[in-house]
């Protein structure tokens, strides 16, 4: 049995649990927003390699602030993307899910895992974010049909509970990855749905002829364009990579690592330490 069924068995009275879970059913998503709006240091992760239900307890434990599941790129199994969000509501810790496209159908079935918001990956125009609001919200406002393991969590399937436990909370964080977007920031970050602007920098840097090459000129330029987007419209900017570094810069809402990119580099440089250790003493 996975850590998350013992917690499902654990946390489960029957008819009434509905009731007793339902009002926090997206509370980690207001507690991230708090976190963001705060402006100290927020730190996640984007989990693409490989996925657990524990890497919750992992990071929570190590201080971190929130968990993207990679559906863009990662092969993580349906059952366990679920079984982690789930677990990230049952502890309160925010758990996104970026998913391949921002297509309507995709929207709609991401939200049936239950994450508490979405990295959208390469949005080029605020006209793809109607799409992805009519994904996110029941009708009258979108044309959402609820279903799955998302709806387990909250306390009855009337339209004002849906708009108050998980329309108005929900994460939304657009990528901007093209040329296309770069010129549309500004129409991206004042969207009624974003609530952060995000950056993909590998893919941009590729669009923009400079791949990889982040302290480029082009680079620095575009993501000035995309941080001054969001300032103008009282959103800060999402930020991934050097954490350290991009602190440094002034950035505060931050994913500063994969976990099995991490993990490698860690188990990398403990192998150099000790095997330069062993050569000293010979």
């Amino acid at each position: 049995m996975s850590p998350c069924s013992r917690l499902d068995l654990a946390g489960w009275d029957g008819p009434r649990s509905r009731r007793r879970t339902g009002a926090r059913a997206l509370k980690a998503a207001r507690i991230l927003r708090e976190k963001i709006a705060s402006g100290r240091i927020v730190t996640g992760v984007l989990a693409t390699d490989l996925l657990w239900p524990a890497l919750v307890e992992y990071l929570r434990k190590a201080g971190y602030d929130y968990l993207i599941i990679d559906l863009e790129h990662g092969a993580h199994a349906e059952q366990t993307v679920s079984e982690v969000c789930a677990l990230g509501r049952m502890v309160d810790f925010p758990v996104l899910i970026r998913p391949i496209d921002s297509d309507y159908a995709t929207i709609r079935r991401t939200i049936d895992f239950g994450p508490c918001g979405c990295l959208l990956p390469c949005v080029e125009a605020a006209t793809a974010l109607d799409e992805v609001r009519d994904g996110i919200y029941l009708p009258p406002r979108g044309r959402r049909r609820p279903g799955g393991p998302g709806n387990y969590w909250v306390e009855d399937f009337q339209y004002e509970t849906w708009k108050r436990e998980v329309e108005d909370f929900f994460i939304v964080l657009p990528q901007i990855e093209t040329r296309h977007g770069l010129a549309n920031a500004d129409a991206i970050a004042a969207h009624e749905i974003t609530t952060a602007i995000a950056i993909g920098p590998y893919d941009l840097s590729a669009d923009l002829g400079v791949c990889g090459t982040m302290d480029a000129p082009q680079m620095r330029e575009a993501v000035d364009i995309i941080r001054r987007a969001g300032e103008r419209v009282g959103k800060t900017m999402w930020r991934i990579g050097d954490g350290p570094g991009l602190a440094a810069e002034g950035f505060t809402f931050l994913c500063i690592a994969e976990p099995m990119a991490a993990l490698k580099e860690t188990l990398r440089l403990k192998n150099r330490a000790t095997r330069e250790k062993g050569s000293s003493t010979e």
